[in-house]
């Protein structure tokens, strides 16, 4: 019999496996889309599962929701143990990519319908639906269809039906994906402002590291069915702890540099100081673009010699791509009043944030 998971605990998983088909030996990892993890989502809280495409985020969130049974371990939603029980005995709402809205109903009744079926009076669940909306910002659309609708509106409508059956805990799955890049900014705000007034245990399915970055409280990266990391969001960006999270994490560029005796890390001539104790030895240091400091050559100018390749303006800041004894490096500049010309030779420093030296892997 096992402990009962905490109360402080949304959803708990506890060494979970998922195998797909019966035919391969139980001892070949590569059966497995999800390969013994455990991990914790504190009520009221939102973690975002992050990672590429095959990595298993997507199947764990099918778990969570009792849409896949796991093959071994346990799940645990609100201290209760749902490993055995079905979709509608979890008290889990799905937000679905495509948002799955009833194309011949009305808003109003896209988002009643749950409450129907559940068996609640028809004038009742118009007023929570009605209720569910006014949350969504969606008050007056009652009668309108979703073919009558932007995307981020169904996308609101699709919110509107998960959150007035009051789940324990709220699923999203790519949810913005279908959206262009202002309503990606707009929904995410909206999700995270209402998951954080109504208290909300979410767990949140994304490819995207900045969408991640900007709506959790932890994030968990993924890899070919494993935990590679999971933290706060500053915690994965400044402090990765392998080459597959740093380089997932942003457009961080990995270079081979040597930990030496002192503590130290040489990084070709220049000398960091890193934020651990690393043992001597080869490592790679991994750079945020922003991490990268621009200086004319002259007096009290140091760091790497670099010579400009190409730039880019982007409106808020420019994009470089230097040649220098490191290799190409890229970098982000939000210095606008004096632009680099071509072929011009400055010098590059590093930043105290945005570098973080990480083992070989």
């Amino acid at each position: 019999m096992s402990s009962p998971t905490p109360s402080s605990a949304g959803i708990e998983f506890r060494n979970v496996t998922k195998r797909y088909g019966s035919g391969r030996a139980t001892q070949d990892l590569s059966a497995y889309a999800v390969k013994g993890i455990s991990f914790c989502v504190p009520q009221g809280t939102l973690t975002t599962i992050l990672g590429p495409s095959g990595c298993g985020k997507t199947t764990l969130l099918r778990m969570i929701a009792g849409l896949e049974s796991p093959t071994s371990g346990q799940i645990f939603i609100a201290g209760r143990d749902v490993t055995t029980l079905g979709p509608a005995e979890r008290n889990v709402s799905l937000v679905f990519q495509s948002y799955a809205l009833f194309p011949h109903m009305n808003v109003l009744a896209n988002v009643a319908y749950g409450l129907n079926m559940s068996g609640e009076k028809k004038d009742l669940a118009r007023d929570r639906a009605r209720e569910a909306l006014r949350g969504v910002g969606l008050v007056g659309f009652d009668d309108r269809l979703p073919s009558e609708l932007s995307g981020g509106q169904q996308q609101r409508v699709a919110l509107a039906r998960a959150l007035v059956l009051e789940p324990a805990v709220l699923l999203f799955d790519e949810p913005l994906s279908n959206l262009d890049a202002r309503l990606r900014r707009e929904m995410r705000e909206e999700i995270r402002s209402l998951q954080q007034r109504m208290q909300l245990t979410v767990a949140y399915v994304t490819h995207d590291q900045s969408e991640a970055l900007a709506v959790s409280d932890q994030i968990i990266v993924m890899d070919e069915g494993l935990i590679a990391q999971s933290g706060t969001p500053q915690d994965l960006y400044e402090r990765p702890q392998s080459e597959f999270v740093a380089g997932f994490m942003g457009e961080a560029m990995l270079f081979p540099a040597m930990a030496r005796e002192d503590g130290t890390v040489a990084l070709g001539p220049l000398t960091l100081q890193p934020r651990h104790a690393v043992p001597a030895g080869p490592v790679k240091v991994a750079v945020r673009p922003e991490a990268w400091h621009i200086q004319r050559p002259g007096v009290g100018a140091a760091g790497i010699e670099a010579r400009l390749l190409k730039s880019a303006y982007l409106g808020s800041f420019y994009e470089y791509t230097f040649q220098t004894a490191l290799g190409s490096i890229f970098v982000v500049s939000p210095e606008l009043s004096e632009v680099l010309p071509p072929g011009c030779t400055v010098m590059l420093s590093l930043a105290d944030h945005g570098v973080s030296v990480v083992q070989l892997t």
